[in-house]
């Protein structure tokens, strides 16, 4: 995982909107186009950087691409981010 790939796949909200539809379960690019007002073109890129940071996985069933989240690179995430900003007692 590149630190660089994955804190620009989290920067976009849209892209952070997909990630949230994705906890429920996986969906295929159709259904998850369903939610939100992209073009095709526009879902597919925003798959594409998804893809590049490891945080969704892809898996073809027929005629359809489904997604679902990548929870062990989110909990890579979460602890990255964690060691950055460590809690603290006052």
């Amino acid at each position: 995982m590149k630190q660089q790939d994955l804190f620009r796949a989290l920067a976009d909200p849209n892209r952070r909107r997909i990630l949230k539809a994705l906890q429920k379960g996986s969906m295929t690019a159709g259904e998850i186009g369903a939610l939100f007002a992209f073009t095709a073109a526009s879902l597919s890129h925003h798959f594409s950087i998804l893809k590049a940071a490891d945080l969704v996985r892809t898996e073809r069933r027929g005629h359809h691409i489904v997604y679902s989240l990548n929870s062990t690179v989110l909990e890579d995430v979460s602890r990255m981010v964690l060691d950055l900003f460590p809690l603290t007692r006052r």
